[in-house]
């Protein structure tokens, strides 16, 4: 109940605003939130992070109630993934707890700004790069492609909980590419699925390390749900040729200002 009235109007509307920006651009909240906490909000980056972890479980997993409902989930991506995902994930929260703190701001911010970067040109370029690649991997064994998506998830593990990005936008671009005849909704519920575990262990993690702001996630969540409603009755209705490359030079940008 205290938590409940110490919930900050603030970031409460910060969650409101980056939920209806994943509702419209479908986007992952960790490339967008993680770094609003940390330059707007001056919130110590491991906390921004582990607190967002938690944040991204919670609302994932309502996403993937709503795909699973609609049997647009393809389990055995998920499990290749998640058996790539979960062991990179245990490897760097234990990395993470050696260090001590030490260093790891720098590493986060770092990692960070370049995982916005990369982002930003998954966003932007994103049908030439699945067009460029999806030829070469319709060649593969099967065998290859799940090795390849165990990779993946390896290093969405590393990726995601050391600064809670990739598990969107990256994620979903290699996706396509290793599996172009997988109906789009499908791969888009299997990677929504897939984030669940990888986020609710890592921001678990997170919390054991001492990174996580219940208050700051109560105030983010009571925004953020009624703006990922918002945004998804909207998001037909906006163009992509306009939000997509607004989306992607902000995340850019931010990127840049980060590793400046």
């Amino acid at each position: 109940m205290d938590l409940l009235h110490q919930i900050n109007p603030l970031y409460s509307l910060s969650g409101l605003a980056v939920g209806f920006l994943v509702g419209l651009t479908g986007v992952g909240g960790g490339s967008l939130m993680t770094p609003l906490l940390v330059l707007a909000f001056g919130v110590h980056p491991a906390t921004a992070v582990g607190t967002d972890l938690l944040y991204a479980a919670a609302t994932k997993t309502v996403g993937t109630g709503v795909h699973g409902f609609k049997r647009t989930v393809q389990w055995n991506i998920v499990g290749r993934l998640a058996a790539g995902s979960i062991p990179a994930t245990l490897a760097t929260l234990w990395f993470m707890h050696e260090r001590n703190g030490e260093g790891a701001s720098g590493l986060i911010t770092v990692t960070l700004g370049w995982a916005l970067i990369v982002t930003a040109a998954a966003v932007l370029f994103r049908k030439t790069i699945v067009s460029a690649f999806a030829s070469r991997a319709t060649g593969l064994e099967r065998w290859q492609v799940s090795a390849l998506t165990v990779l993946l998830g390896a290093i969405l593990g590393f990726l995601v909980s050391l600064t809670s990005v990739g598990a969107g936008a990256l994620g979903m671009t290699v996706l396509l590419i290793l599996y172009p005849r997988t109906d789009i909704p499908k791969l888009v519920g299997s990677d929504i699925a897939h984030a669940v575990p990888l986020t609710l262990i890592a921001g678990v993690g997170h919390w054991m390390l001492g990174s996580v702001d219940w208050t700051l996630l109560i105030s983010l969540l009571s925004g953020s749900i009624p703006g990922i409603i918002v945004g998804s009755l909207l998001g037909s209705r906006t163009p992509d040729r306009v939000l997509r490359p607004l989306l992607a030079t902000t995340l850019g940008l931010v990127g840049l200002k980060l590793l400046a």
